[in-house]
């Protein structure tokens, strides 16, 4: 692998274009757990397995009940969160960032790991870490710098 010293830092624009796309893509995905969950309750309901009683149906038991509600918020945080973690992972790169050709690694070049990834995402205030990128002699967004990691352009394919 080569080493991110050849490679040119993502700048400003190129990482928050990945990021709009990513937003679309975890949008998408999100609206398709919270289905799944859904059309499982309503399953069930129409088996009469459990009732919904004394909320009004099943997204007003998924918002308003003390204990469904937060787990329900929990799982639909997990998703959103293992989406980066197992594509920054595994090949450095989400959807959005392979459409701008930038990839998150280390600076030898290796694929971060998973506690970078989190240390990221913990740090990266919804992409609004990316704003210290102008700022920042070596173009690291703040969420770089806590987790040691660098985001390059990667070259073109010939």
């Amino acid at each position: 692998m080569s080493t991110t010293d050849s490679l040119p830092p993502a700048g400003l624009m190129r990482r928050l274009g990945a990021l709009f796309y990513d937003c679309l893509i975890v949008i998408a995905i999100e609206m398709m757990a919270a289905g799944v969950v859904i059309a499982v309750l309503h399953a069930l309901l129409a088996m009469g397995v459990f009732s919904v009683a004394p909320y009004a149906d099943v997204s007003d038991l998924l918002t308003n009940h003390p204990f469904w509600s937060p787990v329900y918020t929990l799982y639909l945080a997990v998703v959103w969160i293992y989406f980066f973690v197992f594509f920054w992972t595994r090949a450095g790169q989400t959807l959005g960032m392979r459409a701008w050709k930038i990839q998150v690694r280390n600076a030898d070049g290796s694929p971060i790991s998973a506690t970078q990834a989190l240390i990221r995402l913990a740090t990266s205030g919804f992409g609004l870490a990316n704003l210290t990128v102008p700022f920042d002699p070596k173009k690291r967004g703040f969420h770089d710098i806590w987790a040691k990691t660098q985001v390059v352009v990667l070259p073109k394919v010939r």
